[in-house]
């Protein structure tokens, strides 16, 4: 029972954008696991029926709304669909790896809107009805482009050091009623988003050796993580960067 007090999420539900595959979908399972019942928000419904099927076979009740997060309309339409929401992870994410040089208005306004302006916008909506009820969690995905520059960060490092802002701001606004609010900060992890980095010959070898674990990331190292950020757990934790990194951001 102790355990169960200090991390059950038995009775809250929780949003999770990019939740279909990935760091995203760990998080989902983990969290659902935990007992909370679990809304996936990703753009392709295949995926969203996969992921939601896979978590009914572990025991947790789920649905999905199939929404671009670089949409504003689509956006609103989940603070809609959703309803009532204790747990927010905004993972959804999309990373254009082009030289500085050559990014263009469409890669900026693309960028900003998926990873900075689509989690402000959840938080504006969710972020306010958790303090009335007194209790909420907010999640923020970082990068390690959200405290240095990291292999063509361009527009990308721009949002993601954002989202380090972001997350103090909505913490200063709802902390003192109930509401946590963190970010974290991944190493170099082998998900989708990252397949490009991955296919430069060498480069995960590479990137493994730099972290102090010796090993690339795996979406199922953000398990725990998750939970403890959801839970009772860290009631007095918020504000802050926790780095799932493997020691990478410490050279």
């Amino acid at each position: 029972m102790y355990l169960h007090d200090l991390f059950s999420l038995d009775g809250w539900r929780a949003l999770v954008t990019g939740g279909s595959s990935g760091i995203g979908y760990v998080m989902a399972e983990a969290i659902g696991r935990a007992g909370a019942e679990v809304v996936l928000v990703a753009r392709r419904e295949p995926e969203l029926e996969t992921a939601t099927q896979r978590l009914a076979g572990h025991g947790v009740k789920a649905s999905w709304i199939s929404a671009d997060m670089g949409s504003r309309d689509d956006v609103a339409r989940v603070c809609a669909a959703a309803g009532e929401i204790d747990i927010l992870v905004n993972d959804a994410a999309n990373n254009i790896r082009k030289p500085m040089a050559e990014l263009d208005l469409d890669d900026y306004d693309q960028t900003i809107a998926v990873n900075l302006t689509a989690p402000y916008l959840l938080g504006q909506h969710h972020g306010p009805r958790m303090a009335a009820r007194g209790w909420g969690r907010i999640i923020n995905l970082g990068s390690q482009q959200t405290i240095s520059a990291f292999g063509n960060s361009g527009v990308y490092g721009a949002a993601k050091a954002a989202i380090a802002g972001l997350t103090r701001s909505q913490a200063e606004a709802w902390s003192k009623h109930g509401v946590c609010v963190n970010t974290i900060v991944p190493g170099f992890v082998l998900t989708p988003l990252t397949e490009p980095a991955q296919a430069i010959p060498g480069r995960i070898e590479e990137l493994a050796a730099r972290h102090m674990s010796g090993r690339n990331g795996l979406p199922e190292d953000f398990a725990g993580a998750a939970v403890f950020l959801a839970s009772n757990a860290s009631a007095f934790i918020t504000g802050q960067i926790l780095y799932v990194d493997g020691g990478f951001s410490v050279h």
